[in-house]
């Protein structure tokens, strides 16, 4: 007997491959990986998503230490800057808060007011088995609580010897980036008999700050370090795969140029458990995980002097258990319950000899928790051999609440806040949340030429803790809370309503004749009741002078984004796997607060990639080209900058001898100067210069990398 992941997950998240452009093609081509555990009926090839393997993520992991910026190169993901290791990342506009980010199955909560432990800093793109995106119509079965999109993270699976010996097999990297002084390393190592099997993952990585393009010379608050490890078990047996993983986290700094804090520890554990089976009547899934998060803030050294500890405890709790069974030759029903169990703690600890951030802690968030229950029922219907289609729905039931809060002190210059938390604690903050979600997938191929597919989805998502019990009035407190790197203060509303979305998008995929793919997904999403936020007051120095930022407020505003994501791909000599591929990608959004007639803040403007990539034996040369419009369109309420269109070269070598690879990578090769998009405000600068200015990218970066595989 033999197992693999929920068919649904494969079903959703076949990529069209010309999503790729050609360097992530050439690796993806070339993977020898074997599948240690496979079975079921061949999975329905839709349009809908992309995937990325881990040969793909060993490769492009050499060259960034953030699977979210790896996921970039797809057409339509694009990354909010953060620190050097826990990019946001973007689904077609919408932000990662409103996404569903699994970890092996596993959700992993926010456990920081400026979101800076999002869920993909969790991992690294050396030591994972794949990665997948889906948009917002995603089957239902993939999970809820989201108006954008799934990702989907998983570890290799288990592998098991073949005979009665002892299978020891692995792979090991190592690598440098001239740009930061930056270097890592990972290790994967898998000992194995025919039913048991115990895999042991690694790394580490450490960055100085980072410098700019051209003479603007380091960014500041861009290092970082982090290391990861767990072990996973697995035991197959005639009754099923059961698996045991457990594992640790821990940052001990990561600057982050976009915030006026930085992240100065952050520690997680999680153990999680998983069964498979096999039935007459169908496939049973059931897993269960459990998180814990330590999380602290101040500043490093290129921030303000003095300290400003912050800290937070997060305990989370996942568990699921979902049923595949066949209904008929052709049909599919898929049935599920999940649980989700997220507690937070969020406190200030006071500092000493001052007078604004003491003599008590500021409890910012007390015993707060969101608990959600949800259930799941979806139909795939396989009509013809060239039609088919997936129907689900999905309802869920969030609950959350929170506990008192306290300002520092009760000193006048402390009166915004000491008002605030008497108003917060005397209202009842229980809120409930009963939320509907729907898809509709239909998917035609009339020959191997064309792919049709067309897609509707209704999702749901609850605001966040933050967004509901963020309190604080104070410009110092409302400073604290925000991942959107613009340095503005944020202030909860417990009367938020959940966001509904509604899209529709299509695919038109074409292969008009051999080696040439091309691909045309238009969308369109509506969103009722979006949470932004609206103008508070302008916040003023410690000499009572304007400062350039604001406080704003959550709240429900109406929004609407639509777009298209284009990609091509042509095989110019060769094969993929031996050959000469060149490929592009385009995408464009255009996102509306249509209840203010304003743009929606911080939105990816028209971008392109190209690539081209050439194979031959061990021999791998590639060559991309990266352009980025213009930034025109921009929140005034923020303060928004705009941002000048640029363009990026870089070119790449490896060669492959008696198993060891050896890459060399040139990023940037111009050292174009340039601002992100995505960036938010340098505030790592401006406490320096005094100057508001949008984060500088990366200039050029000579990356080396050595890996094996055994």
């Amino acid at each position: 007997m033999s197992f693999t992941t929920s068919r649904a997950l494969r079903t959703a998240l076949i990529a069209c491959t010309t999503l790729v452009p050609a360097p992530l093609l050439a690796a993806n081509a070339a993977d020898a990986d074997p599948v240690a555990i496979v079975h079921g009926s061949p999975p329905r090839e839709v349009a809908t998503g992309a995937s990325i393997s881990g040969e793909t993520l060993r490769r492009e992991g050499a060259s960034s230490s953030d699977t979210a910026q790896v996921l970039s190169a797809l057409p339509g993901v694009s990354v909010s800057t953060g620190g050097g290791f826990s990019a946001m990342p973007m689904v077609r506009g919408l932000t990662e808060q409103r996404l569903y980010i699994l970890v092996d199955g596993q959700s992993i909560d926010m456990a920081c007011p400026n979101d800076m432990n999002s869920p993909l800093s969790y991992t690294n793109p050396q030591t994972l088995g794949s990665v997948s995106v889906v948009p917002g119509v995603a089957p239902v079965s993939m999970g809820g609580d989201n108006i954008g999109g799934v990702i989907s993270v998983e570890s290799a699976p288990p592998r098991f010897a073949d005979n009665e010996g002892v299978l020891v097999t692995g792979s090991a990297s190592g690598y440098y980036r001239s740009n930061g002084n930056t270097f890592g390393t990972s290790l994967a190592l898998t000992l194995a008999t025919r039913n048991l099997s115990a895999t042991y993952t690694g790394s580490y990585i450490q960055s100085e700050n980072y410098d700019a393009g051209g003479s603007r010379g380091a960014v500041r608050s861009s290092e970082y370090a982090k290391t990861d490890h767990a072990l996973a078990l697995a035991l197959k047996t005639e009754a099923g795969l059961w698996e045991l993983k457990g594992g640790y986290h821990f940052s001990p700094y990561e600057g982050f140029p976009n915030q006026w804090m930085d992240m100065v520890d952050n520690r997680s554990w999680f153990a999680q458990g998983r069964y498979r089976g096999e039935f007459d009547w169908g496939d049973v899934d059931l897993s269960a995980g459990w998180r814990d998060t330590d999380h602290e803030m101040n500043f490093l050294a290129d921030k303000l002097p003095g300290s400003m500890p912050m800290n937070t405890e997060v305990h989370s709790f996942d568990a699921a258990a979902k049923f595949d069974f066949a209904a008929g030759e052709h049909n599919r029903l898929r049935t599920g319950i999940e649980y989700h169990h997220q507690w937070i703690d969020d406190y200030w600890p006071p500092v000493e000899g001052s007078m604004m951030m003491g003599p008590n802690a500021f409890v910012n968030v007390n015993a707060g928790h969101r608990n959600r229950l949800a259930a799941y029922g979806e139909w795939e219907s396989h009509v013809s051999d060239t039609l088919s289609a997936t129907l689900g729905l999905r309802f869920e039931r969030v609950e959350m609440n929170t506990g008192e809060v306290a300002p520092y002190g009760t000193s006048m210059m402390q009166m915004a806040d000491v008002m605030a938390a008497s108003a917060f604690n005397a209202i009842d903050r229980a809120r409930n949340d009963d939320n509907w979600n729907g898809s509709a997938l239909v998917t035609w191929t009339p020959s191997d030429v064309l792919t049709l597919e067309l897609g509707y989805a209704h999702k749901t998502r609850s605001p966040n803790i933050y967004e509901r019990y963020s309190w604080g009035r104070g410009s110092m407190a409302s400073r604290m809370i925000g991942w959107y790197g613009d340095g503005n203060g944020y202030v909860g509303n417990p009367d938020l309503k959940p966001e509904e979305a509604d899209t529709v998008s299509a695919v038109v995929a074409l292969t008009p004749v051999e080696g040439l793919h091309l691909r045309l997904s238009p969308y369109y999403t509506r969103v009722d009741d979006y949470i932004d936020a609206l103008f508070v007051q302008n916040l003023s120095d410690m000499m009572g002078m304007d400062s350039g930022f604001v406080q704003l407020r959550f709240a429900n505003i109406d929004a609407e984004f639509y777009g298209l994501d284009a990609s091509a791909e042509a095989v110019l000599q060769g094969t993929r796997e031996n050959g000469t591929t060149l490929s592009a990608a385009l995408a464009w959004v255009h996102a509306s607060n249509r209840t203010e007639d304003l743009p929606i803040y911080r939105q990816m403007p028209l971008n392109l990639r190209a690539g081209l990539a050439h194979r031959a034996g061990a021999l791998e040369l590639g060559a991309n080209l990266e352009w980025v419009d213009a930034k025109t369109r921009v929140d005034p309420r923020r303060n928004e900058q705009r941002t000048a269109a640029y363009a990026l070269v870089g070119l790449s070598a490896a060669y492959t001898l008696a198993g060891w690879r050896l890459a060399i990578e040139a990023e940037n090769l111009f050292d174009k100067a340039y601002d992100l998009p995505l960036g938010g405000m340098s505030l790592g600068d401006y406490g320096v210069t005094g100057e508001l200015a949008p984060v500088s990218g990366r200039g050029r970066s000579v990356n080396l990398s050595l890996s094996t595989k055994f």
